[in-house]
């Protein structure tokens, strides 16, 4: 017989107006725990309205510092059985045991593409996950090499639960209709496709530099501007269309007239614009670094060096060659990354810390 149950969940990441990945992630889940754990009462938290048909959301309205003071006050006055966090912020204030997701190390791979501020914290209250949680949940193997090689983490206590989003979409538009829609967005010849923030560790110049050694073809920047000094040169090139963040109708489009996704990123936690290509049967390009190939399996070409435009020139032709094989085993590949099974993952590591008696006892 399985515990029972309260589960406070901080469900302010999919109240936030831009949603990338963690975004994502954090919606999806809410979705689903209520479904695949019935046994257990789910109580969502954010500090603002979300446009969200489910679950239901408990506001918290606040502003500063909203998960290290408001959030730690309602958790002292219901005390839940168990804390989750579907990323890795874990209030220092909170009560009781607590669970966490860690998505990825990037600002230890990477810290030069954050501000000092930004990087201090994150280091902080990843490092306090790490001690204060019975489990820590990371996406890929790539993420739990990280926190045991970066941080220390006893691998015992790291569960790897991988991300969904490969379940098949539910409206495809023609590609003739999607065509004339992105022309619309300016996009007048043959593309390759990048969904994702624009910043350095995702490459966008040396994918720009390999586009520029294909002919007829543009390389499309779907995604908000981190940098915007990097948005401004990609923009420079007529190669390029850098659009910004994009509605999930236009994205929907793009994926649908897009020859191929490249996606040369240099670390990814997990990469979920990989999966949401690779279910809608577009031949994707990207890095044999980190997570992807965990992500992508056989069902992508690879290139071994993300920083060589040359040799992601010549992917991408190899992805263009084979798009029929690609296209089939996209899809077949995807089929096993689901939300559902994301969902069923996490509520076993919760049933996993309920069933011991104390928080002491589940860090043994």
């Amino acid at each position: 017989m399985r515990a029972a149950g309260t589960i406070a969940v901080d469900l302010n990441p999919a109240a936030r107006e831009v949603q990338t990945g963690t975004e994502v992630y954090a919606r999806e889940v809410a979705r689903w725990l209520p479904r695949v754990a019935p046994e257990l009462r789910f109580v969502f938290y954010a500090s603002r309205p979300a446009s969200l048909t489910e679950p239901d959301l408990t506001v918290l309205p606040g502003r500063r510092l909203w998960s290290q003071l408001r959030l730690p006050r309602q958790l002292w006055r219901h005390r839940p059985d168990l804390f989750f966090a579907p990323s890795h912020v874990v209030p220092f204030l909170a009560p009781g045991r607590a669970l966490t997701v860690v998505h990825d190390l990037a600002f230890e791979r990477y810290p030069g593409a954050y501000s000092r501020g930004a990087l201090a914290y994150l280091r902080l209250t990843t490092r306090w996950a790490g001690r204060r949680c019975a489990r820590v949940i990371v996406p890929s193997q790539a993420t739990a090499r990280d926190l045991t090689e970066l941080h220390g983490l006893d691998p015992a206590r790291i569960r790897v639960v991988p991300a969904g989003g490969g379940e098949r979409p539910g409206f495809r538009p023609t590609r003739a209709a999607a065509r004339r829609r992105v022309a619309r967005l300016g996009i007048d010849r043959p593309f390759l496709l990048h969904v994702g923030r624009v910043e350095p560790r995702k490459n966008q110049l040396t994918a720009l530099a390999a586009v520029e050694r294909l002919p007829d073809l543009l390389l499309v920047c779907a995604g908000p501007p981190a940098d915007p000094h990097l948005a401004a040169r990609l923009a420079r090139s007529p190669r390029c269309r850098v659009l910004g963040r994009v509605d999930d109708a236009d994205l929907e489009h793009l994926y649908a007239a897009a020859e191929a996704l490249v996606f040369p990123s240099l670390y990814e936690g997990f990469g979920l614009p990989v999966l949401e290509a690779l279910r809608r049967g577009l031949p994707v390009v990207t890095a044999a670094v980190a997570s992807l190939p965990e992500v992508a399996g056989e069902a992508a070409v690879y290139v071994p060096d993300p920083s060589d435009p040359s040799a992601l020139a010549t992917a991408i032709q190899t992805a263009l060659h084979d798009r029929e094989r690609l296209r089939r085993l996209g899809p077949r590949r995807a089929a096993g990354f689901t939300w559902e099974r994301t969902a069923r993952g996490i509520a076993t590591v919760m049933h996993e810390i309920l069933d011991r008696a104390s928080p002491e006892q589940a860090r043994r």
